[in-house]
């Protein structure tokens, strides 16, 4: 993508600072950290979202999102981690290039994922939700 803030960066067309990169992945500091040591995993190749990663990047991811963690743990100290991934302008996606944010997390840094108004679902609602994931899937796996 020709206007692509990320794809610039795993261009190497914008700079960054890079902590890992690769054939498949850079890794940068986010320019705007929530807490110390804050880094966005991001594919070189230009994939909206989750929704559009191919299944050979997606198999690529953890096995490399868990050193990315543990080194950033070991440098910066954290106590924790979240793991972010925003797919979709509606869950607050900003840059529509797949990415997934690592955000280290201390004792005192105050910053809180917090959801408001959580209410228990009924055992009917989860049955009738679980069920229509489980077609959903069966239809996936069936395009196979």
């Amino acid at each position: 993508m020709h206007d692509c803030i990320f794809c610039k960066i795993a261009e190497g067309k914008i700079p960054s600072t890079k902590v890992f990169e690769d054939e498949q992945f850079v890794v940068i500091l986010d320019l705007y950290p929530v807490t110390k040591g804050h880094a966005l995993l991001i594919p070189k190749e230009h994939h909206v979202n989750i929704f559009d990663v191919p299944e050979d990047i997606a198999v690529a991811v953890y096995p490399l999102l868990a050193k990315l963690a543990r080194a950033v743990r070991a440098a910066t100290g954290a106590a924790g981690m979240n793991i972010v991934q925003n797919n979709g302008e509606v869950s607050g996606q900003a840059v529509f290039h797949s990415h997934i944010h690592l955000i280290p997390r201390y004792d005192d840094d105050n910053l809180r994922f917090v959801v408001p108004g959580k209410t228990q679902a009924s055992q009917d609602e989860l049955h009738e939700t679980a069920t229509s994931i489980i077609n959903a899937l069966i239809k996936q796996v069936a395009l196979f």
